[in-house]
């Protein structure tokens, strides 16, 4: 992965789960435009009214062809249109990042013979 797109979205927290329903139809739609879908996360405890999608490519350029088959996807633009239809993303925010060799997916270590 050379970056990732980090989506942050303040959602209506009355419509969480017409937010999930729209995070679950990107699994199918991102990874055949050509993003790696790493996740769509939802406010579980304390905020309620913030969420996180991330999404990585092998580079910048890799996002802009991504870009450009996601406005031409019928599947993408169905999920947008119902995004917007019942305005539960009232903000929408993009950082990108990269990640720092070595600390990706780090599993704890496990205590070994504790009973």
């Amino acid at each position: 992965m050379g970056i990732t797109c980090v989506i942050r979205y303040e959602i209506d927290p009355f419509q969480r789960d017409a937010f999930k329903e729209y995070a679950t139809h990107w699994a199918n739609i991102i990874p055949r435009c050509g993003g790696h879908l790493l996740g769509y996360f939802l406010p579980h405890e304390g905020t309620n009214d913030i969420a996180w999608g991330l999404i990585a490519f092998e580079s910048l350029g890799a996002y802009e062809t991504y870009r450009a088959r996601l406005r031409s996807d019928p599947d993408g633009r169905r999920n947008f249109a119902m995004a917007h239809e019942r305005r539960l993303i009232l903000k929408e925010e993009r950082t990108f990042v990269e990640v720092v060799d070595g600390t990706l997916g780090v599993a704890p270590v496990s205590a070994g013979g504790a009973s």
